[in-house]
């Protein structure tokens, strides 16, 4: 996978989504990209390191405030679900998408039929880490079926490449939930009582990448949460 993806919409009136870790290279070479816009907007989709830093390191470089989540620390701008970002290029509309981080927006660009997901899903594969907070599991398969309902031609992840089908995107992001939620009900069955970290050699076996059991266990729990809560979906 590679690295965050920042996107500028607009030309004079523009929005930087999501600029990143807080590289210096990058933080110029965003800096040059919107130096002759009129009005710059500095957005995050969601706090989490790989995310937010540079947000802060080129609003405070530009003298601007940083737009993001409501109730995210250090976002001088809360935008809530429904607000919405004007620039040259068309509007763009929050989405309350929470899930892989309690405070995730996705910004929705109508005139494009296009959505900005943050991680709420990636450009590669079929899954995306959620295990961050009690309610996760719920709260993502939530912001996944609000996407379902959406008329969109592409969906661009702050990780990996744009997704050109959007519904098959969504679909494909559900199923891989679902059969993780049935696949701990059933582990859970067979070994009542068991831990997160019983559990994670069960579900993911030897595929699992080296420095992930932390984030595997986390993931387990939230899982084991959802599936003990709604037992008619295991």
């Amino acid at each position: 996978m590679d690295g965050t993806r920042s996107y500028l919409v607009g030309v004079r009136r523009v929005a930087v989504i999501d600029a990143g870790p807080e590289s210096p290279e990058h933080m110029r070479a965003l800096a040059n990209a919107v130096r002759d816009a009129d009005e710059v907007f500095v957005v995050l989709t969601h706090g989490h390191r790989d995310h937010a830093p540079g947000a802060f390191a080129l609003a405070g470089d530009l003298g601007l405030e940083v737009w993001g989540p409501e109730g995210l620390e250090g976002v001088e701008r809360p935008l809530c679900d429904g607000d919405v970002l004007s620039t040259d290029s068309g509007d763009l509309v929050a989405i309350d998408t929470p899930g892989h981080a309690r405070q995730h927006l996705a910004f929705h660009w109508p005139s494009q039929r296009a959505l900005f997901a943050g991680d709420l899903l990636l450009g590669r594969g079929d899954t995306t880490w959620v295990g961050e907070y009690s309610g996760c599991v719920a709260d993502y398969l939530t912001s996944l079926n609000r996407l379902s309902s959406m008329d969109l031609a592409a969906i661009y992840p702050a990780h990996g490449p744009y997704l050109d089908d959007p519904a098959e995107a969504v679909i494909r992001y559900q199923r891989h939930r679902e059969d993780r939620i049935r696949q701990v009900a059933e582990a859970l069955r067979k070994r009542p009582g068991a831990e997160e970290e019983d559990l994670v050699d069960v579900v993911y076996g030897s595929g699992l990448p080296k420095g992930m059991r932390q984030a595997a266990a986390l993931s387990i729990r939230a899982l084991m949460e959802y599936a003990q809560t709604h037992p008619e979906r295991g």
